[in-house]
């Protein structure tokens, strides 16, 4: 029988019972319970998160038959079975405090049902989680295993209004302590989810959980390594670019190993087209607000450093976008670099799909032309293809015309000096086009690189108050000599000086030059 690709199934159960594709994750089961008993592991959504807390639950409950096999057939006592207490937070929107209350007594509710013990507490959610786990230990006279599912979801479903996130972190420090003094009663516990808060928030009455958020040991134990890819699912990749895959959808790193989302995978075997299938999932509408309140300027994405308290943990009365661009998935760890005890981490897109949606979401919010976009898009890669530079600066000026009058009145963002550059930057990013942002040569650094095909094309921005149109940005260009870097790599340079006019906002000098 054909195997089929397991897409958005999270039952471990459902997965070995039928004949779908399984990447055996079963070796860090058995690592975890070996090494420890309290751990925290932060993941962007749609990792296999779920999947990976079902197996670990599956195990605990001695469900060997599902297990042939895999890792863990060999590497279990199979002789004792847990009792399992499962919170998924996953499932459900939820808004509002007494919203959660009611969905948490919900799940307590369930998991009495399921572990045939019941709680005389029924309003209370933190003394009815303390009776479960007490009453199950007394039941099954064995510790009890606690697994919690996307923790952290409450807050995330309510993140833009403050005051409402502070009481729903309240309820859900009330409710999570009430694990720290339980030891004597707990086999195993487990909280996932996709942020991990500040030591002054949530984690306060947490500290006992062993992150291994960014542990070299565990940085595959979600999403599929290369190995993985190829063996798993070689029949369905027999006709297939390895490396344009792994172009669009590896590059998620933790520290060791890159590893492939496992949900665009899946959804790409399953379609045979490239598309951006995880990214569609998530609506980044906080995120972008947030560069912009920042006025971040969006070159920045490409090489972003950060030190390692900015990218562990998420504040919420204090939040960083590269700490909140990191935790949700849209960068991540490119490089390390230790220096007298000081660690720091270079920061970027993971792959094609993140560059390019991320960036017309942001092209859109900054400029409020979405509609516009993909036009204006087909345009410029013309232009570029046909080497039309005046089809490239009528482009452009469209591109700063169509921005309404009203959009700057309101934000001001006409003043930052960024803005034009940043525009311009998301607009070719999500165009496709491959990037190179502040490209460091050794005569200096130019504005911005765009490779195609054979060509190296060089931008230099400059922004003026007045009349300006001089073709200063591109007499700067030639005397710095920024070309050199790409002779003997491009078969064609071309150099392209931008003056913006923030009076008029709009192009007011496009200059360009052949010089290979």
């Amino acid at each position: 029988m054909q195997k089929k690709l397991p897409i958005g199934i999270a039952s471990f159960e459902k997965i070995r019972s039928e004949p779908y594709y399984y990447v055996d994750k079963t070796p860090f089961v058995a690592k975890l319970v070996e090494e420890g008993t309290y751990y925290f592991l932060s993941r962007p959504r749609r990792f296999g998160k779920s999947l990976f807390v079902d197996t670990l639950k599956q195990a605990f409950l001695g469900r060997k038959e599902l297990f042939q096999g895999l890792y863990l057939e060999k590497n279990w006592d199979w002789s004792v079975k847990y009792p399992v207490i499962h919170i998924d937070f996953g499932g459900r929107t939820l808004k509002g405090e007494e919203h959660l209350i009611t969905y948490i007594l919900e799940q307590l509710e369930k998991n009495q049902e399921t572990l045939g013990v019941s709680c005389s507490e029924k309003t209370l959610y933190d003394i009815c989680f303390e009776e479960l786990i007490l009453k199950s230990y007394e039941k099954y006279k064995q510790k009890v295993v606690v697994l919690i599912d996307e923790y952290d979801k409450p807050i995330f479903d309510c993140i833009e209004d403050r005051e409402t996130v502070k009481r729903i972190r309240d309820i859900l420090v009330k409710f999570y302590i009430i694990l720290k003094p339980l030891d004597r009663y707990l086999k195993f516990v487990l909280l996932t989810g996709v942020l991990k808060f500040y030591m002054s928030s949530i984690f306060s009455g947490l500290n006992f959980l062993n992150d291994i958020t960014l542990s070299r040991e565990y940085s595959t134990i979600c999403g599929f390594t290369q190995k993985e890819l190829e063996e798993v699912f070689r029949e369905e990749l027999e006709d297939k670019d390895l490396e344009l895959i792994r172009c669009w959808y590896n590059g998620y790193s933790w520290l060791g190993e890159p590893v492939y989302n496992p949900f665009d995978v899946l959804l790409y075997l399953e379609k045979r087209t490239f598309h951006p299938y995880w990214f569609e999932t998530g609506t980044p509408s906080f995120l972008v607000k947030l560069l912009m309140e920042k006025r971040f300027y969006l070159p920045e994405l490409e090489d972003l450093t950060a030190t390692d308290d900015l990218i562990g943990s998420f504040d919420l009365d204090y939040i960083e976008p590269e700490n909140l661009l990191f935790q949700v998935g849209y960068l991540t760890i490119k490089e390390t670099i230790e220096e007298e005890g000081l660690i720091l981490y270079k920061l970027s897109y993971p792959n094609k799909e993140v560059k390019i949606s991320l960036n017309r979401v942001l092209f859109s919010y900054f400029t409020q032309l979405s509609s516009e976009r993909p036009r204006l898009s087909l345009k410029m890669i013309e232009a570029v293809r046909e080497r039309d530079f005046e089809k490239m600066k009528r482009v452009l000026e469209s591109l700063y015309a169509g921005i309404p009058h009203d959009w700057f009145r309101k934000n001001e963002l006409s003043r930052y000096e960024g803005y034009y550059a940043s525009c311009f930057y998301a607009f070719l990013c999500g165009s496709g086009f491959e990037v190179i942002p502040e490209d460091i040569t050794n005569k200096g650094q130019i504005d911005l690189t765009v490779l195609y095909r054979d060509r190296a094309y060089l931008f230099e921005f400059k922004v003026v108050e007045g009349e300006g149109g001089e073709g200063k940005a591109l007499v700067q260009l030639k005397e710095k000599g920024y070309h050199k870097k790409y002779e003997g790599k491009s078969k064609e340079i071309y150099l392209i000086g931008i003056e913006f006019s923030s009076r008029e906002r709009n192009i007011k000098d496009f200059s360009w030059e052949k010089v290979s």
